[in-house]
């Protein structure tokens, strides 16, 4: 996808809502190509793929490394992006599977921390890698937010809103800058800025702010009546919820709760929720740390990732109809692994400037 092209769908999608669319290290210091002499290759997660319904999928892959590679593979689960992020910058883990922010800040702490693979679209190409940044409400509120029969983001200052992390790309980063964008055409708020959205409170442009700490985390907010409004992304709660009405990734979609939901839904059941917008964002990458990873065994994983293998591995690229929770769920097509280089992320870049 062009970059000029993805970033226009990044902020206009979000202005006009019309889109339907992881302790210090022991290692012995290597070279800047990687160091050779570990038996171990550590993969930090963001909270969103640390829960216990994705273990059987986070194993998985551990095992297809171990194969691939010859080394053991351990996993670091987190509850705090901040964790993941930090220990794929620091080398207390050699891979991680971030969101683009999250990538780019580790990057900007570590440039040897670089890109591996990012899932395809459904064409198996990079041109639609993208999954969604949804603003969701509860069932029942959606007309809360809308001009006539268009949804408007001009409703929804002085709400309790709801982000993931502000090291989130589809959880902060992307709804921030289109709020910042739409509402920077507004008198009262021309000076706004995404800073001005991470508090709440009086004389705050919202009235409450929470963070959920993963996308899960985030939706339970919304569900709990914790916030009126939250972000979160498609990919993240596809495990736990099924469409009930519309069509998916399209404003005025209704999302119910599944009766067999495993945590932190396990307590929701068909609770439902509208969206009021939804925004393309790019995949996620694995990502690696080349300074503690050698040229031999990168190149080794990220053949094994972009591999048949992989990209037919059921447990990785789980069909639609599958009840087994993977990370990358309701493979409908082409969908695989490919390689991809440090400049795909550029227009999550420019969302900061």
């Amino acid at each position: 996808m062009k970059k000029s092209l993805l970033k226009s769908a990044l902020l206009v999608s979000m202005s006009a809502l019309t889109i339907f669319a992881a302790g210090c290290s022991s290692k012995t210091e290597g070279a800047t190509t990687g160091k050779s002499a570990d038996d171990k290759i550590t993969i930090a997660w963001l909270p969103n793929e640390s829960g216990a319904d994705l273990e059987a999928a986070r194993t998985e892959i551990g095992k297809e490394i171990e194969a691939a590679t010859g080394k053991k593979v351990e996993h670091k689960t987190t509850t705090d992006y901040i964790v993941a992020i930090e220990a794929i910058a620091n080398g207390n883990a050699d891979m991680a599977f971030l969101g683009a922010q999250g990538y780019i800040e580790a990057h900007n702490k570590n440039e040897k921390v670089l890109p591996l693979a990012v899932p395809s679209g459904e064409s198996g190409t990079l041109d639609d890698a993208v999954y969604y940044s949804w603003l969701a409400v509860n069932k029942g509120d959606a007309s809360k937010y809308k001009d006539g029969n268009k949804f408007s983001l001009g409703h929804i200052s002085g709400k309790k809103f709801s982000f993931v992390s502000n090291s989130s790309t589809s959880g902060f980063k992307v709804p921030s800058t289109g709020i910042v964008d739409y509402f920077s055409k507004k008198g009262d708020y021309k000076d706004l800025k995404a800073e001005d959205l991470q508090e709440g409170g009086k004389d705050k442009f919202f009235s409450e702010v929470l963070y959920g700490g993963s996308h899960q985390g985030s939706a339970v907010n919304l569900l709990t009546g914790k916030a009126d409004i939250a972000a979160f992304c498609d990919t993240c709660v596809n495990n736990y919820v099924e469409l009930a009405n519309g069509d998916e990734n399209r404003p005025g979609a209704v999302y119910k709760v599944k009766k067999d939901a495993a945590e932190p839904f396990n307590t929701l059941p068909g609770k439902e929720f509208e969206l009021i917008s939804v925004t393309p964002v790019l995949n996620a990458p694995f990502v690696v740390n080349t300074k503690e990873i050698n040229e031999e065994d990168q190149k080794k994983i990220l053949e094994l990732l972009t591999s048949d293998k992989i990209a037919g591995n059921e447990k990785v690229f789980v069909p639609a109809d599958s009840k087994f929770s993977g990370l990358f769920s309701k493979k409908s097509g082409k969908e695989s692994l490919l390689k991809v280089e440090d400049k795909f992320f550029d227009p999550i870049r420019e969302l900061s400037k």
